[in-house]
Order: structure tokens, then C-alpha cells, then sequence
């Protein structure tokens, strides 16, 4: 993990208006959205609601009655590697998703409307690690923020940052701030002066049935607990809880396999 987030800054999820570039939502398709739904309900005490049908089978994951989340359905027969997506905010959809393709990423989904709520695109970067480009409409962000169960941070974990940060960056406009230790290829991203996302080049050291992706941190308020009540719903403990100077984390994945972080974040 990179610097801390400011609190506040990455929970948020999109409205008209947020800052291009911006982490605003966070979605996961399966393959039993009911074993997840049940699974992640005990975990963060999420309740559900359907989502928009342009989308499949779909539901918002609610925390005290705001949005934090949004599970989906794989189509049937996809052997699909199951994982937790990030969403970019853009102000055009349409535009962002031409200018993936000419920096040297895809577009896989869409763009296409998301029922009302804004509009949507799904691509990867050039080394392969799945994103999505969200443009909000009316649907408000999220209400809660640095509470146990909401996003509070997304990094990438990739081969090296050089190449795929420069096609970031040229989509978003970033600041990039190297970590500053030569033994560390890990880059935190920033807008209008703060952090919004990380970069961490691993090398060798990425799963061989993932490849690059996209990891995200979500709040909890002890990860030891957390990770144990997690194995017990039938996940899996990849890194057990330590301490860094972000805060207590743990690496875990679901009973599907979707990789994950358990963090309470340093105050």
C-alpha cells in the first residue's frame, strides 16, 4: 500500500462534478451472487437492493442505507477470473474510453448506460489489469466514509509502474510521487495536490493465475477478527494481519477466489 488516504477523499463515491481521475465506485462480478451476497453481509454487514437490469443480474451493496458496492452475475459458461473492479470518474465516458484505446488499453464493455444512474465502461490497461470508467448522473455518492466496511484505498499491483503509469497519468492528468526507496518500484498517484491511487510494481512476484489487478483496501475495524470471521464464512487468508505505516492490513480473497484487503487504517 501506498500513503494513507486523507479521510474522506476515497469512500466518496462519484457525483456530477468529481474530480476526473477520482476512484468513485467499486464492483465485483461472480458466479453465485447469493453465495456472495451472504458472504460479504456477515463479513461488512452489507444489506442489498436490486440494481439497474441494463446491467444483468445485479445488486448495490448498502451500508446504513448508502451505497458502498455493487455486485453482479457472470454470464454462465464464462470462465472468468472473479475480481473486485475499480471505477475512474470521467466527466464523457465516451471520450475516456477512446482515449484508453489510443494510449494502448481496451474497451471491453460499453460505453453504455447504467439505468438512470450515470453511464459506464469497463477496459484494461496495456498490461492487462481490468478497470472501469464510470459518469455519474443523478445518483448521489455514498454518505459514509472510513467506516468499517467501505473502500478506502485501490492499488495497483503490476509488473512495473513506468509504462502503465504513464498511460494512467496520460488519461487523468496524475501527479506521481515515487515511494522514494530504491528497493520499492511503488508509485502513489495524486489529484489536486492528494493521493487517490497507488502503483506497485512486484515483478515475478504477481499471482501467476491473476496477473496485473487492481486490489482494494476495505475499512474494518480489526483486521485479525475480521480475517478470522472471513475464514470461517469460507474465505482464504493470502497474508495474515500486519502492521505498516498505513495502518493494520491483511490480504485475503472470497469463497470465489476475488483477492481483496482487510484494513483499520492508522489515525
Amino acid at each position: 500500500m501506498t500513503e494513507a488516504p486523507e479521510p474522506g477523499v476515497l469512500n466518496g463515491w462519484a457525483h456530477a462534478g468529481t474530480r476526473p481521475g477520482t476512484p468513485c465506485r467499486v464492483s465485483l462480478m461472480v458466479h453465485g451472487p447469493a453465495v456472495a451476497q451472504a458472504f460479504y453481509a456477515e463479513l461488512f454487514g452489507w444489506e442489498f437492493q436490486s440494481g439497474p437490469r441494463r446491467l444483468g443480474p445485479c445488486v448495490r451493496a448498502l451500508l446504513d442505507g448508502h451505497e458502498v458496492a455493487g455486485i453482479g452475475q457472470l454470464p454462465p459458461g464464462r470462465h472468468l477470473p472473479v475480481a473486485w473492479t475499480p471505477y475512474l470518474a470521467s466527466d464523457d465516458v465516451d471520450l475516456t474510453a477512446e482515449t484508453v484505446r489510443l494510449c494502448g488499453g481496451t474497451i471491453g464493455v460499453g460505453p453504455l448506460d447504467a439505468g438512470g444512474a450515470g453511464r459506464l465502461a469497463i477496459g484494461s490497461d496495456p498490461s492487462g489489469a481490468v478497470f472501469g470508467l464510470w459518469q455519474a448522473e443523478t445518483r448521489p455518492g455514498a454518505g459514509v466514509a472510513r467506516l468499517p466496511g467501505t473502500p478506502a484505498w485501490h492499488e495497483l499491483l503490476t509488473y512495473e509502474t513506468a509504462g502503465v503509469v504513464t498511460f494512467y497519468t496520460r488519461l487523468f492528468g496524475y501527479e506521481r510521487k515515487p515511494d522514494g526507496s530504491a528497493d520499492v518500484d511503488r508509485v502513489t498517484l495524486h489529484l489536486d495536490g492528494r493521493p487517490v491511487a497507488g502503483v506497485h510494481g512486484v515483478g515475478r512476484a504477481l499471482p501467476r493465475d491473476r496477473g496485473p489487478h487492481w486490489m482494494t483496501y476495505f475499512e474494518v475495524a480489526d483486521p485479525d477478527e475480521a480475517a478470522e470471521r472471513l475464514l470461517a464464512l469460507g474465505g482464504r487468508v493470502l497474508t495474515p494481519a500486519r502492521d505498516t505505516a498505513h495502518g493494520r492490513v491483511a490480504a485475503v480473497a472470497d469463497p470465489e477466489g476475488a483477492r481483496f484487503a482487510l484494513i483499520r487504517s492508522a489515525r
